[in-house]
């Protein structure tokens, strides 16, 4: 396959310049739809963002194909972190090398991934080569544990399979696994009392907030899963006995299980350190990936590795400790993988792409959809 190189360093770069922060998404999402609709897709767009004062929703795609089957289900999402207004491409040409000007990300998380999904369309319509239906899903507000696709309508999904170009690296690699991810937030309600004149009249909030983290095991807590309290705060003054001390944390595993286990047992040991000094406590967990595995010998695997070996690419299977769209995908019923599109140090003023990473990203999707 033949994919055009100076038409994909074109359209990267003018969706890198395009300023689409998590639900303020707004122009990306109208330039995302105007290209869809030039390649005869079916385009809609949902209210998603009005859940946060979004300025846009996910963008939804039907393309009706020339082979049989079932359609085949893309995605790569819209938004991206900060800080990402302004962002400007530097090109090497020596070693086609594409970086951020170092004060803003490049935002090829995940424009990559967009471009290589477009490119693949386009090149196989060109060249009249038959393709299945085709869905495509453009999020909003991945970057914010998924909170697009939280609010979409997955009963239009025809698909049974998905692919979401969303990891780093060459393509050529695929995640089967990820991790469900609970956040926490711990509010300690002590008594204030004057720490030089009365400090037996004060509830100490800090003390028993210090009582429970001293007792609860964070890192690697077991070959699955990981806990770590982050942020820490409290207290009003030095000579003031602190009435409030809150915290903030998170459980991952690839157990959903073992996940809210974790979640119970971290709770019940802030509970118990409330009660030994007389305070109050509440703990408000909030489940925002649910873990799935998808099996080697699944379709959408196998689809994949074929594909790869087509191409040359390596065809790694392998797994992310980190969350995507694809968890909501599983989550309703569609087996999804997630790609790598040939971005890296994502999240990064140093975050880079090479043009070749996106030439064999959409060789790779075109070469899933034929």
């Amino acid at each position: 396959m033949m994919i055009k190189k100076d038409r994909i360093l074109k359209e990267f770069e003018e969706l890198i310049s395009i300023d689409s922060l998590s639900f303020a998404e707004r122009d990306m999402a109208d330039r995302l739809k105007e290209k869809l609709a030039a390649l005869g897709f079916e385009v809609r767009e949902d209210n998603a963002g009005a859940q946060e004062d979004g300025t846009a929703g996910n963008v939804y795609g039907y393309l009706k194909g020339t082979l049989p089957g079932d359609p085949i289900l893309f995605s790569a999402h819209m938004d991206t972190v900060r800080p990402g207004i302004g962002k400007k491409m530097f090109l090497n040409e020596a070693t086609g090398k594409i970086e951020s000007g170092k004060d803003t990300i490049l935002g090829a998380d995940d424009v990559t991934g967009l471009v290589e999904i477009l490119e693949a369309v386009r090149h196989l319509q060109e060249e009249k080569i038959p393709y299945r239906d085709i869905e495509v899903i453009f999020p909003i507000a991945e970057e914010l544990y998924i909170k697009g696709t939280d609010a979409f309508d997955f009963s239009q999904v025809k698909a049974k399979e998905a692919y979401v170009l969303d990891m780093g690296g060459a393509p050529g690699a695929a995640a089967l696994r990820a991790p469900s991810l609970i956040s926490f937030t711990v509010k300690m309600h002590g008594k204030a009392s004057h720490a030089g004149f009365a400090p037996e009249q004060g509830i100490h909030a800090i003390r028993a907030v210090s009582l429970a983290i001293s007792r609860i095991e964070q890192g690697q807590v077991d070959e699955d899963s990981t806990l770590n309290i982050g942020k820490i705060s409290g207290g009003e003054g030095t000579n003031i006995i602190p009435e409030l001390c809150t915290c903030e944390g998170e459980i991952r595993s690839y157990s959903h299980e073992k996940a809210l286990a974790l979640m119970d047992q971290l709770t019940r040991t802030f509970e118990k350190a409330a009660e030994e000094v007389g305070a109050a406590v509440e703990v408000t967990p909030d489940i925002r990936l649910i873990a799935y595995d998808i099996p080697k010998d699944a379709p959408v695997v196998t689809h994949f590795k074929e594909a790869c070996e087509k191409l040359g690419l390596a065809g790694t299977l392998t797994e992310t400790f980190g969350g995507s769209d694809n968890n909501n995908f599983v989550l309703h019923g569609i087996q999804g993988i997630v790609l790598s599109s040939g971005m890296y140090e994502a999240h990064s003023v140093k975050e880079y792409t090479y043009v070749q990473d996106m030439i064999s990203g959409a060789e790779l999707v075109a070469e899933l959809l034929a």
